[in-house]
């Protein structure tokens, strides 16, 4: 439930505004305009005549849903997009929603590039093999600078 400023907590079933819906979801109220714009589908909040965006119970847990797979999980928007088209927010709410065929997609493309750069680093040689290139770089460049003096001359 959200607590207002007067102190009073809201119905799980009210329509918040997009401040309190962000606050109950630990997010920034842009973060929620623009997940608003990549899952039309999913977030259809009402619009008052002043223009103000009402978020209703079913946007309230798509939202959830989406900072789950975002947030919780590392996947990507898109990726995100696929698994509640394909097995809705009811799946990810309750934690039955597969996120691929085996163990290998549960990680998102994002996460393993960050591991295996975190892992080039890591490596003990890795230090030895950039001063080792850089040497080779440093050769080829005076390489190159020595045939255009020979040309210029």
């Amino acid at each position: 439930m959200t607590v207002l400023r007067s102190g009073t907590r809201k119905s799980p079933t009210a329509f918040r505004s997009i401040g309190e819906a962000a606050g109950d979801l630990g997010l920034e109220t842009h973060v929620v305009r623009y997940w608003e714009t990549r899952f039309p589908k999913e977030i259809r909040p009402l619009k008052r005549d002043d223009g103000r965006r009402m978020f209703r119970p079913q946007d309230m847990n798509a939202l959830r849903a989406i900072r789950i797979l975002v947030h919780e999980r590392g996947m990507t928007l898109k990726g995100a997009k696929t698994i509640l088209a394909e097995q809705g927010v009811e799946a990810v709410l309750g934690g039955t929603a597969t996120l691929g065929a085996g163990p290998r997609d549960m990680i998102s493309p994002a996460r393993e590039l960050q591991a295996t750069v975190a892992r080039a680093f890591a490596a003990p040689d890795c230090t030895t093999r950039l001063e080792d290139a850089l040497r080779e770089l440093a050769d080829i460049k005076q390489r190159i600078d020595a045939v255009r003096a020979r040309r210029i001359a």
